[in-house]
């Protein structure tokens, strides 16, 4: 190990376009710029640098979850009649009898002291706010620093006329983008994941105002109140939920949730449901208390009837005490198997995001790569064959003047990418030679759990929707490196019997 470590170093000091850095799990990870580039790092660790055996993993290509408004389209390109109706796929199904989700996005959470309830809603952020947040990560993290230590005497004049100029923007794109947008600038709580991410959590909350994330620009009041004691439980459960998503536990992309109320109830104002829990513990308790003390004052011989009052008081005495502390034990195991208030708050609005997140239609974000290749007229077939088959897709296409060569770009899945250029060469005889640069994040518009509902979509694709899903496909091979459970089947259609003898 100590070996790795040094030779880790090596490489670093030597390439300045790689990054090491170690995972939660222990894994040390080379981040390089591409698979050429990776496989040379690796060859330079094992025989120059580390000089030892290494066991390297396949590579590890990152993906984000998102979620969009409903389609008006299915997927046989047929227009959905009503559009009020929101499909349902086999996830969604799951939560339907779910007493929390009110509608689909909207849910209504409780902790599990029955003390807060939150009502949360989970929107798809536009695509302008979510490329704008993307390319100012380096501006939130010095928001965030100011944000957390307080020191607006020390701030640039450059870097405040900076985050006014990001505020201004992120107010134009939310007013062009809706009634339901509008001030949403004023009501930003959090930037997530890590504070600094293209997800946000907005407060709508009416009776509770806190300062924003631009208190270095307006010099607001820190709040106060029982709420505020709260706020920062409140966001780490924001940023827990945006960090891993439902679907693979990968980072969430472009979501926003919006809390619409944040109650505290008191003893008096606990929901039905607690009142009617507390009151049949207290039932079975004093019930308990009631049989023992029948057991006790059974006793033989007893002539006289006033003998038989003055044990039965005493008897109603002990036993009022015995439920007394059966009352207090009860009491003390609830606040002991729920532990602190602020830790329940945590987990209550993490597993809030997640749940609203599932109730909506559900999408898988993959990291594409820009192709540039030049091939010539022959061969632009068998080209566009292998970006077929690789889920890639030609952008433009154009001959350059006074030759015979194509200039070609293309689109192709970072995921998809391991291996094209060696079978580029090989399809096309060394013809075309193509050139992969990182472009942008784009949405797999396929539910992962997609099942066929309609009458054209069955005719299209069978009853069992056979045919692969890409992006239950990627979904899967993310929670099978990760160790996650796979909803994956050993016989899936059992129509025919395979025999194991040989035929003679």
């Amino acid at each position: 190990m100590k070996k790795l470590v040094q030779g880790l170093k090596l490489l670093n000091q030597a390439d300045p376009c790689v990054q090491v850095m170690v995972q939660e799990t222990g894994e040390h990870v080379i981040v390089t710029a591409g698979e050429v580039h990776l496989q040379r790092c690796v060859d330079d660790l094992k025989e120059r640098y580390a000089k030892i055996e290494l066991n390297v993993s396949e590579a590890i290509v990152p993906f984000r979850e998102t979620i969009i408004i409903p389609p008006k389209v299915d997927m046989v390109n047929e227009v959905i009649q009503d559009t009020n109706v929101v499909i349902k796929t086999s996830r969604m199904k799951e939560f339907e009898d779910d007493d929390e989700v009110l509608k689909p996005g909207l849910i209504q959470t409780y902790t599990a002291n029955k003390k807060c309830c939150v009502v949360i809603r989970a929107q798809p952020l536009p695509d302008d706010i979510t490329k704008l947040l993307e390319d100012s990560m380096d501006l939130l993290k010095v928001l965030d620093h100011l944000n957390k230590t307080s020191d607006i005497v020390s701030l640039n004049l450059s870097i405040q006329e900076g985050i006014k100029d990001f505020k201004s923007k992120l107010s134009k794109i939310f007013d062009e983008s809706g009634k339901f947008w509008r001030g949403a600038v004023d009501q930003i709580w959090a930037f997530g994941p890590r504070r600094v991410g293209p997800n946000l959590l907005l407060n709508r909350i009416p009776e509770y105002k806190r300062q924003t994330v631009w208190t270095c620009l307006d010099n607001e009041s820190e709040g106060s109140g029982e709420l505020w004691d709260l706020d920062n439980s409140f966001v780490s459960g924001f940023q827990i939920a945006t960090l891993s998503g439902p679907l693979c536990e990968e980072p969430m992309r472009g979501v926003c949730f919006v809390i619409e109320k944040w109650e505290m109830m008191n003893d008096t104002e606990k929901s039905k449901d607690s009142i009617e829990k507390e009151s049949h513990i207290q039932n079975e308790s004093r019930s308990e208390c009631s049989k023992t003390s029948v057991k006790d004052c059974d006793i033989d011989n007893i002539q006289k009837l006033t003998s038989k009052i003055d044990f039965g008081n005493k008897c109603n005495s002990e036993n009022e005490a015995s439920c007394d502390k059966i009352e207090d034990s009860v009491s003390r195991k609830k606040t002991e198997t729920y532990g602190q208030f602020s830790g329940q708050l945590i987990s209550c609005i993490k597993d809030g995001c997640r749940k609203a997140f599932q109730t909506q239609s559900q999408r898988l974000v993959v990291a594409m790569y820009k192709c540039n290749i030049q091939a010539t007229a022959e061969v632009l077939g068998k080209l566009f064959a292998v970006l077929g088959k690789r889920n890639g897709r030609v952008i433009e296409d154009e001959m350059r003047e006074g030759s015979q060569i194509f200039n070609i770009i293309a689109a192709l899945p970072v995921v998809e990418s391991f291996g094209f250029a060696d079978d580029i060469r090989k399809k096309t005889s060394g013809l075309a030679s193509p050139q992969l640069v990182f472009s942008h994040w784009e949405v797999v518009d396929i539910d992962p759990f997609w099942i066929p509902t309609t009458e054209e979509e069955y005719l299209h694709y069978g009853e069992k929707a056979d045919s692969e899903n890409r992006a239950h496909h990627y979904m899967n091979t993310v929670r099978k490196r990760k160790g996650l459970k796979l909803d994956k089947k050993i016989v899936e259609h059992a129509e025919k019997q395979r025999t194991l003898t040989k035929n003679k």
